[in-house]
């Protein structure tokens, strides 16, 4: 038994019209077969090195788990620490420090390149999971999907449109902590997925802010299917299908992971 999971990113039509980097960023670690850490972060189409800020922020996620993971000590009393569900009030502080030194690393990046630290604006969704449960923040736009065991798929969070078209919260933003918001899932988990906003109209009903299942089933197959994912083109494929691309022409970004139980 043991997670599989698998990332990929796509620049939009738009941003290759404009000669725009892709500003997406995503991934994941694993630990011990049992403890994942996915964050996905979208740069702000406005911030001029939102790509950096995007890859920066997502990164510094990921480093502050995998720094203890190289101590088989430290490795152990993080599996201990997990071996329960958090409360609500654990994962609010767990996430609040992570997003705190995300942001430090911005303000370090910003200072020494000498621009603006909302020049590297972006989003971050964050999650961590065992088999048994999942905890998860969002700041911004994009969002997570989840299924557990006997259950259809849950939107974890309704993403933060803000007042005005195409208005968000970013972690750059004064109020980014204090706006971050945070869900703990205290079931046995089969599939998440996390993505930015570029694919939000294929993959949410926006009446109503559901899961279109159609749109996860598949993917949720194939990650039960297939073997070698780091191989595979399928996730790449899809990214870029013309199909897709007629839909929307935003960056895209997607995680998605399958706890095997077989």
């Amino acid at each position: 038994m043991n997670w599989k999971a698998v990332r990929d990113y796509a620049i939009g039509t738009s941003h290759q019209n404009q000669g725009i980097p892709c500003q997406d960023y995503g991934d994941y670690r694993i630990f011990s077969d049992v403890i994942i850490v996915g964050a996905v972060a979208d740069g702000a189409g406005s911030a001029k090195y939102s790509d950096v800020g995007s890859k920066l922020a997502v990164e510094t996620v990921l480093k502050c788990f995998s720094d203890i993971n190289e101590y088989p000590q430290k490795q152990e009393e993080l599996e201990q620490s997990f071996s329960q569900p958090l409360s609500k009030e654990e994962a609010e502080k767990l996430f609040a420090k992570i997003v705190e030194i995300a942001i430090t690393k911005l303000y370090e990046q910003a200072a020494k390149e000498n621009y603006s630290v909302n020049d590297l604006a972006c989003t971050l969704l964050v999650f961590v999971a065992t088999p048994e449960w999942v905890v998860a923040m969002q700041i911004g736009d994009g969002f997570i999907v989840v299924r557990s065991q006997n259950s259809e798929y849950q939107l974890l969070f309704q993403p933060d449109k803000g007042e005005f078209i195409n208005e968000t919260t970013f972690i750059t933003s004064t109020n980014a902590v204090k706006d971050m918001r945070v869900k703990v899932i205290s079931e046995k988990q089969e599939f998440i997925c996390a993505s930015t906003d570029g694919l939000e109209k294929v993959a949410i009903r926006l009446s109503d802010w559901k899961p279109f299942p159609p749109f996860f089933k598949p993917f949720e197959e194939y990650l039960h299917d297939t073997v070698n994912l780091e191989e595979d083109k399928y996730l790449t494929e899809f990214l870029n299908s013309e199909r897709l691309n007629s839909r929307t022409d935003d960056d895209k970004t997607l995680l998605l992971c399958f706890f095997d139980r077989e």
